[in-house]
Parts: structure tokens; C-alpha cells; sequence
């Protein structure tokens, strides 16, 4: 299989760090420290190249150092028996700028999955906990790695909707509504809900048995787990109940059907995770459904992603860390980025790996 990894990251303006200069093992990073130094910043900077925004922060702009202006991440990627050059950068005020060896891309969307990227963070367990948007927000990010049609799609979906919304308001505000024009905006809404069911419906056939697979691999089998898609899509008749429902929509002044309603349920044996799980099974559960992340895009882009464990050792007992290593030691991953502020527990732990691991200092260049 094709190996991507990232040689070298440069950064300028870039949260904490007012520049930096890294050059990375194509096997074992790991970057140590004290909190607050920087540690989880420098994954953030890895997954800016991927993804072109923030794994951690709702605004670009936050991920712009405080008092400065501009922004740069820029990295060297080994990719399909050559080098590329990608630069994110961010002007405080103005559009942030992706470049491919300095050419802009024609739309930023189109860079999304050609340098893919995992992250398992400490916060994973609220996709658990939290409230139906962010299941679907991770969700949505798996699958737009993997399948440009989806991002196409969704991101269509989403603009398509805002519009929608904006109509209602509209109308609500003037007391006074146009039947034919929220025609334009439902018809082609419905018909996007309809692909993007289908495609998630399609992904979950192919990713829940990875997610049962690590989790009995991480759980030594004790308990069984399931993940029920729930979505009004899939009422035979959902565009006549989306036309029916439109009144409802204009008092409520919002789109009250569609995907962006949907919900991904997850169960242990039968019932939620979230009310009947302990947290020992919560943790494996999200370490499952990243590591089936991983798989199945190793898989469908025949290109293994760069993994980022951000203070994993802190939030795993020690027999799901021995899983984690493991898997290192099997040559499972690629390119692995892992954080710890206690350096002398991750050297104790990967004392015995034969892969080149390479030590970082956060806040040092």
C-alpha cells in the first residue's frame, strides 16, 4: 500500500506558536510537554493541512496567533513517489488561502481527502454524550474524506438549506408567503436528502462490522455493539411529508425535516451507550468507531491516513493502552503523531517498539 507522511511543517502565526520548524519520522512522532505548551496545537497544525480548518475551533480565525495578523501552516507531504507542497494560510478580515505546490486550488472542497487524517482527541466521548449534531458531524467528516460526490452534496445541502431559512423567515416577518418559490428551494432539498441518506445508509454497511471488530478487539468481546441510522428520509413518502410539513416550517421560521436532522444511535447489547455504558466502554466505543475510521479509508483510498493521538495515555487504563500499542507494533498505522505531558511514560511504553520514533518538545523548535 502507498505510504503517506508528512516530512516537514513549517508554521508562522499559528496559535501559541509564533513560528516552528519540524521535521518528522515517517513512523512515530511523539510530541511531549507541559499542558498549555503547544502539544495539541501542533496536531491542530497537522490537521489544518488535511482538512483545511480546525479540528478544535468553529472559527479560522481563532487559530490565528493573538495579537497577529496572519496565519501560515505549510508542510511537505510524501505522496504517490513524490513530494507536495500545501499551504493553509489566513489574513485576519479575508477568505483563507489553500495552495497545492503554490497553485490555489480551483475550490478548497476539491483538497478535502487527498491528504486524510484521523484524529482521536480526549473530547471524543461527547459524540457519545452530546446531542445528535455531533454524531453527524463526525459522520459527515469520515465520509467526505472518502467520497467527493458526498461533500458536493452535503455542502450543497447545507447552502440550499441556509437559503431556505432565510425565505421562511422572510415570510414569517411579512406575514405574506410564496408557494412557488419555496417550490425552487424543496424540490432540489429533497432530492439531495435523498442521495446523501442513501450514502450514509451504504457507509454503515461497510463500517459497523470495523467498529464490532476493534471494539471486541478492545473489550476482549464482552459486550456487542450496534449503530441504528435513524432518519426521516427514509419514510417512502418523505417528500410529501416535507411539502405537508410547511406551515410547521414557516412559524418555526427554520427547516424542521430533512438530514441534517438525522441521528446515528449507539447501542451496547441492546441498549444506548450513553444512558447504560460506563465510561470504560464509552472510551472504547469512540477508539473503535476512529480505528474503523482509519480501516476503511486505508482501504477505499488505498492510502493508510496519518493518525493523530492527542493524550490518549491519560484518558485509557492501562490494558486498552497495551490494545493501542499493539496495533503500533503490527504495523497497523502509518504515520503517527501521539501527545503526552509525561515523557517518561510514553518512552516506558514504546521502550520495545521497533519502529523509529522521533521525540518533540513542545514549545521548542
Amino acid at each position: 500500500m502507498p505510504q503517506l507522511y508528512l516530512e516537514k511543517l513549517q508554521l508562522m502565526g499559528f496559535k501559541n506558536y509564533e513560528e516552528g520548524r519540524f521535521e518528522f519520522s515517517r513512523s512515530l512522532n511523539c510530541i511531549v510537554g507541559e499542558n498549555g505548551s503547544g502539544k495539541t496545537n501542533l496536531l491542530d497544525a497537522i490537521y489544518w493541512l488535511g482538512l483545511t480548518k480546525s479540528a478544535f475551533q468553529v472559527q479560522d480565525a481563532f487559530s490565528i496567533q493573538h495579537e497577529a495578523d496572519f496565519m501560515m501552516v505549510d508542510g511537505v507531504f510524501w505522496k504517490d513517489h513524490k513530494t507536495v507542497q500545501i499551504t493553509c494560510s489566513l489574513q485576519r478580515g479575508q477568505r483563507k488561502v489553500i495552495l497545492s505546490d503554490k497553485k490555489p486550488y480551483e475550490r478548497i472542497s476539491d483538497h478535502i481527502g487527498l491528504y486524510p487524517v484521523v484524529l482521536v482527541a480526549p473530547n471524543d466521548t461527547d459524540l457519545v454524550r452530546d446531542g445528535s449534531e455531533e454524531r453527524r458531524r463526525f459522520f459527515d467528516g469520515v465520509l467526505s474524506q472518502l467520497d467527493q460526490h458526498y461533500l458536493q452534496n452535503l455542502l450543497q445541502y447545507n447552502k440550499l438549506l441556509a437559503q431556505r431559512n432565510g425565505v421562511l423567515k422572510l415570510f414569517y416577518d411579512r406575514r405574506y408567503v410564496d408557494d412557488d418559490l419555496l417550490d425552487t428551494y424543496d424540490e432540489p432539498l429533497v432530492a439531495l436528502a435523498n442521495r446523501i441518506f442513501e450514502r450514509r445508509q451504504r457507509f454503515l454497511e461497510g463500517f459497523e462490522p470495523l467498529v464490532q471488530h476493534y471494539y471486541s478487539f478492545l473489550g476482549e468481546g464482552r459486550e456487542s455493539v450496534t449503530i441504528k441510522y435513524e432518519s426521516e428520509v427514509e419514510s417512502l413518502d418523505f417528500r410529501d411529508h416535507f411539502r405537508a410539513h410547511r406551515s410547521r416550517d414557516l412559524n418555526a421560521q427554520r427547516t424542521l425535516m430533512g438530514i441534517h436532522k438525522d441521528d446515528f444511535g449507539f447501542e451496547m447489547d441492546g441498549v444506548a451507550l450513553r444512558k447504560f455504558g460506563s465510561q470504560g466502554q464509552q472510551k472504547s466505543f469512540v477508539l473503535a468507531l476512529k480505528l474503523a475510521q482509519f480501516d476503511l479509508i486505508a482501504i477505499e483510498k488505498e492510502m493508510k491516513p496519518l493518525l493523530l493521538l492527542d493524550d490518549i495515555f491519560d484518558k485509557l487504563d492501562d490494558r486498552r493502552i497495551q490494545k493501542l500499542i499493539q496495533l503500533v507494533e503490527n504495523d497497523t498505522f502509518g504515520q503517527v503523531f501521539l501527545t503526552d505531558a509525561r515523557p517518561e511514560r510514553t518512552r516506558a511504553l514504546l521502550k520495545d517498539t521497533v519502529a523509529e520514533v522521533r521525540y518533540f518538545v513542545s514549545g521548542t523548535t
